[in-house]
């Protein structure tokens, strides 16, 4: 029997990426994704590649309940692996956003994320092994003016997986966190936007969608906890610890200002 992994954002970027890596790899996956077009052609792609068994879901993720609706159409699979890459950002001051969008996001990055964990671990524990990984992001390291439900709820998803890695330890099932910086997907190439040159943005983009994928997949083997794709993203995760937080937190406000401004041009 072949290996099964469920991955959610599986649509494009990350999500999709490790989609390829899997089924390069023997994997059967369940895709998972709100976007039903873009998840059939991605799922046609990876199946002709590779010769995957697949299960396509399309299934929001930001809505009320919808882990546990996702979960009662996959009980009967026996997942080797969960890679929740599932996201999204919002720009704004948080007294003018829309109440909606970050509802939504705080049901994707934080409430279905965790109840599909814990679904998920339940049956791994039993099981003797498995492994999880969830998609954070360097914002986790400090707040972020301008999208600070984003960067709260990226906190959260560091932390919670770090607490849950520490307590299967000895089950035989792993928990890892990643944490990137900028790569090359629509949400970065947006955030880089504010530069104004593509010149600025490729050094604001450090690294590749496949670059961070594969770097990912191998420290998930590995059972690694905690992964920063990148040396200089591991110095700017430091930069919070030994730089003054109000400079910190200034110069990332000027940041996502111009980045709002150039959104609204």
């Amino acid at each position: 029997m072949r290996n099964q992994a469920l991955i959610t954002g599986a649509a494009s970027g990350l999500g999709l990426e490790f989609c390829r890596l899997l089924a390069a790899d023997s994997y059967d996956l369940v895709m998972v994704d709100k976007h039903g077009d873009g998840l059939e052609q991605a799922a046609k792609s990876i199946q002709d590649a590779y010769g995957a068994g697949i299960k396509i879901i399309e299934k929001d993720l930001g809505l009320n309940r919808a882990a546990e609706e996702l979960f009662a159409e996959v009980n009967l699979y026996e997942f080797d692996i969960l890679i929740n890459s599932a996201g999204f950002g919002l720009f704004g001051f948080f007294a003018e956003t829309d109440w909606q969008f970050e509802e939504s996001m705080l049901h994707l990055h934080v409430l279905n994320l965790t109840h599909l964990c814990k679904l998920v671990v339940q049956k791994m524990i039993h099981r003797g092994s498995g492994r999880i990984m969830n998609v954070s992001s360097l914002a986790a390291f400090q707040p972020g003016p301008l999208m600070n439900v984003y960067y709260a709820s990226k906190a959260y998803i560091h932390y919670f997986s770090e607490a849950l890695a520490n307590e299967v330890k000895g089950t035989g099932v792993t928990v890892t966190v990643l944490l990137p910086g900028l790569f090359n997907t629509n949400f970065a190439s947006t955030a880089a936007s504010y530069s104004g040159s593509s010149e600025k943005k490729e050094k604001i983009v450090t690294t590749t969608v496949e670059e961070v994928a594969r770097t990912a997949m191998k420290g998930m083997m590995k059972g690694r906890i905690r992964i920063i794709p990148g040396f200089s993203n591991k110095l700017l995760s430091l930069a919070p610890r030994f730089l003054p937080r109000n400079l910190v937190l200034s110069s990332l406000r000027r940041i996502q200002e111009r980045i709002r401004k150039e959104e609204r041009a």
